[in-house]
């Protein structure tokens, strides 16, 4: 089995499944730009444009996880866990209404699972 790059908290995972029931398919987008741009912005999936400039890191629960690849140059070699925080981010976030915003806690890999990890998607120009 490969080491997934991408992980969910518990407590995340409750929000996703209420935003699902509001908002239907869900996707995650990460650009690591300015304001909250370095925190993982919730999106209805398609209202987000993925484009060449973009990569999917996995799936979890059901949501892409898509980063910049200029961030991911960065976040590599880490392991990144989607949680959820009490508080209002200020973005477009799909969750920022219910008083809370996603971000996301990392690790680095160790070197063995650095040899195993799941391949990575490149995003496509629309």
């Amino acid at each position: 089995m490969k080491t997934p790059r991408v992980l969910i908290t518990e407590e995340a995972s409750r929000y996703v499944e209420i935003l699902k029931i509001a908002h239907g398919e869900l996707m995650f987008h990460q650009s690591g730009g300015c304001c909250d741009g370095s925190s993982p912005m919730c999106f209805q999936k398609g209202d987000f444009k993925v484009g060449s400039s973009d990569i999917r890191l996995g799936i979890v629960d059901g949501c892409e996880f898509w980063m910049g690849k200029e961030q991911y140059e960065y976040w590599k070699h880490t392991q990144l866990t989607v949680d959820v925080v009490k508080g209002r981010g200020s973005s477009f976030s799909l969750e920022i209404p219910l008083g809370v915003r996603f971000v996301v806690h990392s690790r680095l890999f160790a070197e063995d699972e650095l040899n195993n990890l799941d391949d990575v998607v490149e995003g496509e120009t629309n």
